[in-house]
C-alpha cells in the first residue's frame, strides 16, 4: 500500500517544475491554493482530476490526499491558509477564476514566503478579499467508479478523438446505452456529453501547454473543425486557444 505524506502545513511558495514532473499523493492539515503562473496544472484526488491553466486556481481544502501534475513548462505558486481561512466555504476542490488583481496578489504574496511583516498581511488580507469575489469553474473531471463506467472513460481518455456514440461504446464493454447513461448522472453527476466535453478541454489544455498547433488539438481532441474547437474553448475559459499559447 502506498504511503500517503502528511504534511501538517501546506507551503507557500514558487516552484518551477518541468514538463511532465508531478507531486505525489500528499495531504495537508491547513488549505490550499495552487495556482500556474505559466502552463498548466492538474490537482488529482480520489473524486477525479481539476485542472487550471494560467487564469484559474485550484482551492484544495484541509485533509484532502492530493497530487500534482505539470503539463509544459509549469510555474506553479502554492499558497498555505489556516484551516479557518474559507472565504468560500468550500468542502472540496474547486476551480476558481482568477482576475488580473489576483494573479498579481498570488505571484507577490507567494515571492516572499518568510516576510511576516504588516504589509505582507494586509496583502494576505486583500487576496482572501478578492477569492472572495472569484467565481467557481465547472473544471471538474470525475473519476468513476462503477467498472464498466471506469473501462468506457478508459477508452475516451486513450483516445479522446473516439466520436462513437454512448450506444457503440456500451457495446464494446457490454452495457445498454441507457445504462451508462444512468451510471453518468449518478456517479459522475453528469451527462455523457457533458463529461466528453470536459474530457477534451483537459486534453487540449495539455496539448497547448506542449505547443501542440490549435488546428492539431481540435483534430486530436474530436472537434470537427478548428473553428468548432475555438468556440467551445472560448465558452469555457473566456479566451481563444491562440491566445492560451501566448500566456
Amino acid at each position: 500500500m502506498t504511503q500517503i505524506r502528511h504534511e501538517p502545513v501546506a507551503p507557500t511558495r514558487t516552484q518551477a517544475m518541468a514538463p511532465g514532473a508531478a507531486i505525489d499523493a500528499h495531504r495537508h492539515d491547513t488549505h490550499q491554493i495552487a495556482y500556474a503562473g505559466r502552463g498548466v496544472l492538474a490537482v488529482t484526488t480520489g473524486a477525479g482530476t481539476w485542472i487550471a491553466p494560467a487564469t484559474r486556481a485550484i482551492w484544495v481544502p484541509a485533509g484532502t490526499v492530493h497530487a500534482h501534475q505539470a503539463h509544459g513548462e509549469l510555474e506553479l505558486h502554492l499558497i498555505g491558509l489556516d484551516a479557518g481561512d474559507n472565504p468560500l466555504g468550500l468542502a472540496g476542490p474547486t476551480v476558481l477564476s482568477v482576475s488580473p488583481l489576483l494573479r498579481e496578489l498570488i505571484i507577490a504574496y507567494t515571492r516572499t514566503p518568510d516576510d511576516h511583516s504588516p504589509e505582507r498581511r494586509r496583502l494576505r488580507a486583500v487576496l482572501l478579499d478578492q477569492l472572495r469575489a472569484s467565481p467557481q469553474q465547472p473544471l471538474h473531471l470525475p473519476a468513476p467508479t462503477a467498472p464498466r463506467l471506469r473501462e468506457l472513460c478508459a477508452i475516451l481518455h486513450a483516445d479522446p478523438a473516439d466520436n462513437r456514440t454512448l450506444a457503440a461504446l456500451g457495446r464494446q464493454v457490454g452495457a445498454s446505452d441507457r445504462t451508462l447513461s444512468r451510471l453518468f448522472r449518478s456517479d459522475l453527476g453528469m451527462t455523457f456529453p457533458q463529461w466528453r466535453t470536459q474530457l477534451r478541454l483537459y486534453h487540449a489544455l495539455v496539448l497547448l501547454a506542449e505547443h501542440a498547433p490549435v488546428t492539431t488539438v481540435a483534430h486530436r481532441c474530436g472537434w470537427s473543425s478548428a473553428s468548432a474547437f475555438i468556440d467551445v474553448f472560448r465558452r469555457a475559459f473566456g479566451y481563444t486557444p491562440g491566445t492560451h499559447r501566448l500566456r
